[in-house]
């Protein structure tokens, strides 16, 4: 693999760390004289698994260390809505997003009712036991709780080697206050910066039957995609990030003013 900047880079790396050559070489697994020679110039085509080690070592990614532009758009997380009606609507997009995941060894989660839950295996049948349930109520208990149970989840389970990691994720909104729901509509938002980087797909059900249609519609917001089946389409409401959070932080009232579903 060869990259113009690749020293440069582990050079400017390494000395971030306050570690030598040496010290570098011991961490990695790397020989120091190979470092010396990728930083020099010497030595431009490199193997993938020593680039792999150096950026481990250094905790970076090995697109920033060789310097692509997938270090500047780090985004693989895959964040969907699913707005459903029925339980026949939200078993059609569920289980074929599922079934797809045990096709391709992804490892599944799915955060729901108990209600959901029982939906799903019963469908599911002996696939089930590739999945993993958790309660929603548990799993949502406060946004920083949820999202540092997923971050812990998907990258525990992408180090134990899975390829990928499928969630069905359905936030808890009935009794909850409008400032809560304002809340958890921002942290919807939030996922898609804190947790950009992940190699997941997450689809986050939303029942239509018992949801405010305002609730809804942010939902369209929040999520980059509809989950459609095991696919999905762009929001055409979707909005970025930042603009969202900083949209109803100067406007506090917009998402507020949903009643209490």
């Amino acid at each position: 693999m060869a990259s113009s900047r690749i020293g440069e880079s582990l050079r400017s790396a390494r000395a971030r760390a306050g570690w030598s050559r040496e010290e570098l070489a011991a961490r990695s697994g790397v020989s120091w004289a190979a470092i010396a020679q990728i930083e020099s110039g010497r030595r431009r085509d490199v193997r993938l698994s020593s680039l792999a080690a150096l950026a481990d070592a250094l905790a970076m990614s090995v697109d920033h260390l060789i310097g692509t532009g997938a270090a500047t758009t780090p985004m693989r997380l895959d964040h969907r809505a699913l707005p459903y009606g029925s339980d026949e609507e939200f078993l059609a997009t569920a289980v074929p997003f599922l079934t797809q995941g045990i096709e391709r060894s992804d490892n599944l989660l799915a955060v729901t009712t108990q209600r959901q839950a029982e939906l799903l295996r019963d469908t599911l049948g002996d696939a089930s036991e590739h999945v993993e349930f958790a309660d929603s109520v548990d799993w949502y208990g406060s946004p920083r709780g949820a999202s540092e149970r997923c971050r812990v989840f998907v990258q525990t389970k992408f180090e134990e080697g899975a390829p990928w990691v499928r969630i069905v994720g359905e936030p808890v909104w009935s009794g909850r206050s409008a400032a809560e729901i304002t809340t958890w509509t921002r942290y919807e938002s939030l996922l898609n910066l804190t947790l950009a980087s992940l190699p997941a797909t997450i689809v986050c059900p939303y029942d239509t039957r018992s949801l405010p249609i305002e609730l809804v519609a942010i939902a369209g917001m929040t999520h980059p995609q509809i989950a459609r089946g095991a696919d999905a389409i762009p929001s055409p409401s979707y909005q970025e990030a930042l603009d969202f959070l900083l949209d109803t932080a100067s406007e506090p009232g917009a998402p507020a003013a949903l009643s209490d579903p």
